[in-house]
Formats: C-alpha cells, structure tokens, sequence
C-alpha cells in the first residue's frame, strides 16, 4: 500500500480483535477468623505444670479498665483479692487450655478475662511472665521465679512454692506520648514512696517511642511489696505520679 500503514501480516488482524482471554477462576473460599471482644476483668496467672498437674504460683489482678479497642496494660499485684470460688474456675479453665495444648512440665502463663459467665482464655503458653515483672515475685525463703523453673528443668524438688510476701505487685510505665524521651525525672522521689522497692527506666534517653497501638514497649517498671494488695496498689500509683517524662515530638518527614 502506497502512503499507508503496512498491512498486518496475515492472521495478526484477527489475534488483536479477538476477546480478552477469561479471567481466571477465582480461589477457593478463605477460612475468616471471627472474634468478638470479651468484656470483664482481666487477669494473669503464673504456674507450673508437673506431669500435667497445674501448680498455681501467682495469680494477679489487673485493676486498671482494660477496655478496647485497645489498651496498655499497666499494674499487676497479687494475691489476687476475687473469690475464692472465681480463683479456683481460673486455675480449672488455665489447667484445660494447658492440659488441650499438650503442656505437661514446665512454666506456664495465662491471661484470662472474667465475667458472669465464667473465666474466658484470652492466652495460654508454656512460658513465665515477660519483662521484668517476675522481679516481684518470691518463694520459700527467696527463691526467685527463675529459680523453680530451672530446678524442675535439672529434676530437682522444687522445694517450697509459697509466695514469701503478703502482698506484691508491678507497674509497667506507660509510654504518654510518640516522640523522643529526653528527660526522666522524680525516680528518686519514685523509690521513696514507702512499699516500693525499686523503679528501673528500661527505654533509652534519646530514643525514639512509639505508644500503643503501634508500640510493643514500656518506659520501665515499678515493684512494690506490702500488707495487702490494696497498699501496694496505692503505692505503685503514688509512685508513679512522682515521675515525669520529657518528650520531645518527631520532626515530620517530608
């Protein structure tokens, strides 16, 4: 053809014409995880399994609000002050989640959620507590957590499991604010405070925080021990309220 396109070599006409090849087939239907939000107080309770028989070592009450969406959980102590009947559905319900995991030795956690119907597992593993939180606790004459889980890891007696103090309990420090922490203050004042026995700021100077619900981290803990667990309560609060956090916000990056 004079002053044209060429023409398309044969049959290549017909291939740009023809219909779109069908999309593929689409998957099989996926599975969906439906969960509901579980109202209620919440606890945690530490324990060691022997040849499949729970041994409750602590159980803590969470006495903040832990409402969602989210939340950051803040005070544990122990001995936990709900009836003893709600204890001892905790223990039966911790012992049936560990007992359906095939847990049988060795330390276990639990956080459960409690209400008119029951005791509802929110977690369960063959772990002891996290962070810094088992520095509270004591057994027999000042046996730590640590220390009986590794006696039954080498087979020895675990020797006597009773908590030493009446009363114990933690504060892992919230973080306020994103942003870089500058300044740390009133933790002298903070370990002052009659029943805390100690405060350590775990979060570096000059770091970057990132609060929930985005963050996994605390500022640090505060330990206290006392008479009843109300005391010890009181105690991590007014500690608390002794520090203060210099946050200086994120330059934007633009």
């Amino acid at each position: 053809m004079q002053g044209g396109a060429d023409p398309l070599p044969r049959g290549e006409g017909a291939q740009a014409l023809s219909p779109a090849p069908p999309p593929p087939p689409s998957p099989a239907p996926a599975p969906y995880l439906v969960e509901a939000f579980i109202p209620g107080i919440e606890v945690a309770l530490e324990g060691l399994l022997d040849d499949g028989q729970l041994h409750v070592l602590a159980l803590f009450d969470k006495p903040d609000p832990l409402d969602g969406p989210f939340f950051e959980e803040t005070i544990y102590v122990t001995p936990s002050r709900l009836p003893a009947e709600t204890q001892a559905a905790i223990a039966r319900a911790t012992a049936d989640a560990a007992r359906a995991l095939g847990l049988r030795a060795g330390p276990v956690h639990a956080e459960l959620r409690v209400n008119d119907a029951g005791a509802w597992i929110v977690e369960v593993a063959g772990r002891s507590i996290g962070g810094l939180c088992s520095q509270v606790l004591r057994f027999g004459v000042d046996a730590s957590l640590e220390e009986l889980i590794l006696r039954q890891a080498v087979g020895l007696p675990l020797g006597d499991v009773e908590r030493r103090d009446r009363a114990a309990g933690v504060m892992m420090i919230p973080i306020p604010a994103a942003g870089l922490l500058r300044k740390v203050e009133g933790v002298e004042a903070a370990a002052a405070v009659p029943l805390v026995t100690g405060v350590e700021i775990t979060a570096p100077l000059h770091y970057p925080l990132t609060p929930l619900p985005e963050g996994d981290s605390y500022l640090g803990f505060i330990f206290a021990r006392g008479d009843t667990p109300g005391a010890v309560e009181e105690a991590l609060r007014v500690a608390h309220g002794e520090m203060q956090f210099t946050i200086d916000p994120l330059l934007p990056i633009l």
